[in-house]
């Protein structure tokens, strides 16, 4: 029977410190020092162990390619503003659709209610057309208070017409908000 030992390493802590510093200056000679510097972060350096091996390679600091990226970083911070107010106030996707149906059940609850009044009020003006019909048929004249009625449920209509189509946007525009909160929240969750 053969029987093979193979060594066996242990590391006890995989990130090793950084002891020294190292950067090249513009004459390619090597400047070491035990902190970070400006003149490291200006022409880049590379961060050492105590054996003088690169653990970690830093880049020159640009003062161009940090204006450029500016906006970048801006962008991002208020995303993540954004995101960290929508867990605050949502906590998940779950949560949010629940509160989205509840808002559009509301919204529609108003838009029936609407849509039954505006129903009611085309009754009536069918109602009130007959009358004033059948007073123009006699030869008679239609009579004040129904020409005010037929005035006053005109005016009703449109404005019952108008609500209907502003609850109707009301309704698209905020099952378009929360869809976007919800696939939002997903992409944080």
């Amino acid at each position: 029977m053969l029987l093979c030992l193979y060594p066996i390493v242990s590391y006890a802590n995989n990130t090793t410190k950084a002891t020294w510093y190292r950067y090249y200056d513009s004459r390619g000679i090597a400047n070491i020092s035990s902190t970070v510097t400006p003149a490291h972060i200006r022409h880049g350096y590379e961060a050492l162990d105590k054996n003088m091996q690169v653990i970690k390679r830093n880049k020159a600091y640009s003062v161009e390619a940090d204006l450029k990226q500016a906006p970048q970083r801006e962008a991002q911070a208020k995303r993540l503003e954004n995101d960290q107010k929508l867990k605050k106030a949502y906590n998940n996707s779950k949560v949010a659709t629940q509160k989205r149906d509840i808002a559009l059940k509301a919204i529609q609850k108003q838009i029936d209610f609407q849509q039954a009044q505006l129903k009611q009020l085309q009754t009536d003006r069918v109602q009130f057309k007959r009358e004033e019909m059948e007073y123009t048929r006699k030869g008679k004249a239609v009579p004040e208070n129904l020409k005010k009625s037929l005035s006053y449920n005109l005016s009703n209509l449109n404005s019952l017409k108008q609500n209907i189509q502003s609850l109707q946007v009301t309704y698209f525009n905020t099952q378009t908000e929360y869809d976007k909160i919800i696939a939002r929240l997903k992409v944080i969750e």
